[in-house]
């Protein structure tokens, strides 16, 4: 009998040991899936320059500036935003990201932009959680504005490639910032998948086929007159043009003298809109010189809409590249109209169609009249 009671005894001891040591386990589990939640609340990312920023979340408060909100609108469109630049509201500036996300204007503002200087006592009246700053002043300034209202910064940049690496890693970190990795992704595959086509479309031509093309009255820190052109253009890079201007050193913006435009002759002018009047405006004064050019007495004069304001207007400047092509390679674009894909465009990045808004603005696609 004794020794029933004492196997029962310690048959109980070792159930009530299993049991404690089950509540133990179960406990610490449970303490650890709870840091794990807390942990999922802090997000850490290695900005554009290198650094790492630790951001509290859930993210719900972002501010972004400089080219930054262009992407962020293609990405999230104006949600969670709770400032923005005096000179990113304006419809009537005619960038598209503005045109699709007129809200843009009810929000507080956090500086004036143009050039990009965000008031730290403005942005602390906002209270973001985060601040994306894109392209704006130097890495010093920023981390003093930093430093001084106690706000993580994450510094992105795009680049003159306008479809190039540097805009895919930036559109990727504000893709996490914003939950919305995914959509950033669609975004780089659809501007990939592009790329692809209009590499393909003009791959074969022969060069002494093509035509010479000169792109005067881009954009840089302001509009310009038909000298204002650019190196190595994106643009014309991606469907194998012959551009004039390549003969020269280096890449990126750069003033011609009309001397040189004269010498280089092209078949083909293209004239962004933001400087067509501009263009005009010299043309009345002087029409000697543009009456001398091949282009403006064949007829061959074009306008395109404007891709620099403010940085540059990804999806304006894809939706120009077939426009490009179509007026220089007119065979191999045939199944492609420029309006229609300009919507398409624009309706991808920022959910409207906006071509007929903008051609209203500058013109629109096709040949220009001096």
């Amino acid at each position: 009998m004794k020794k029933r009671y004492f196997l029962i005894i310690i048959s109980l001891l070792i159930v009530w040991t299993l049991l404690v040591a089950c509540y133990q386990d179960n406990g610490a589990s449970m303490d650890h899936d709870s840091i794990n939640e807390e942990e999922g609340q802090v997000l850490q990312i290695i900005d554009m320059v290198g650094r790492e920023i630790t951001i509290q979340g859930p993210i719900d408060r972002i501010v972004a500036i400089g080219s930054a909100l262009r992407l962020y609108t293609y990405i999230n469109g104006t949600e969670k935003l709770v400032g923005v630049e005096r000179g990113q509201q304006a419809v009537e500036s005619g960038r598209p990201y503005i045109l699709a996300n007129p809200q843009l204007g009810q929000l507080p503002i956090v500086g004036e932009g143009h050039p990009a200087n965000p008031d730290p006592e403005l942005l602390l009246q906002v209270r973001p959680q985060v601040i994306i700053a894109g392209d704006i002043m130097d890495r010093a300034q920023i981390e003093h504005i930093e430093d001084t209202i106690g706000i993580p910064i994450v510094i992105t940049s795009t680049s003159s490639g306008v479809f190039d690496q540097d805009t895919f890693q930036a559109l990727e970190i504000i893709g996490k910032i914003t939950g919305k990795e995914e959509r950033a992704q669609q975004i780089v595959n659809y501007i990939e998948e592009s790329k692809s086509q209009l590499r393909e479309l003009t791959r074969d031509i022969a060069e002494e086929d093509k035509a010479r093309v000169y792109v005067g009255g881009l954009s840089y820190k302001g509009s310009h007159g038909i000298e204002s052109t650019t190196i190595r253009s994106p643009l014309l890079d991606l469907i194998h043009a012959r551009n004039v201007a390549d003969e020269l050193e280096g890449q990126g913006s750069i003033m011609v003298d009309k001397e040189q435009i004269i010498k280089w002759d092209p078949d083909i002018i293209i004239i962004d809109q933001n400087g067509l009047d501009i263009v005009r405006e010299d043309y009345r004064k002087n029409p000697e010189f543009y009456n001398m050019l091949t282009a403006v007495e064949t007829s061959q004069l074009y306008g395109q809409l404007p891709y620099i304001s403010y940085y540059n207007n990804i999806e304006t400047a894809l939706a120009d590249v077939y426009f490009l092509g179509k007026v220089i390679f007119p065979n191999e674009f045939k199944d492609i109209d420029p309006q229609d894909k300009a919507d398409e465009i624009y309706n991808f990045f920022l959910g409207k169609p906006l071509y007929n808004t903008m051609a209203d603005k500058y013109g629109g696609y096709g040949k220009i009249q001096l």
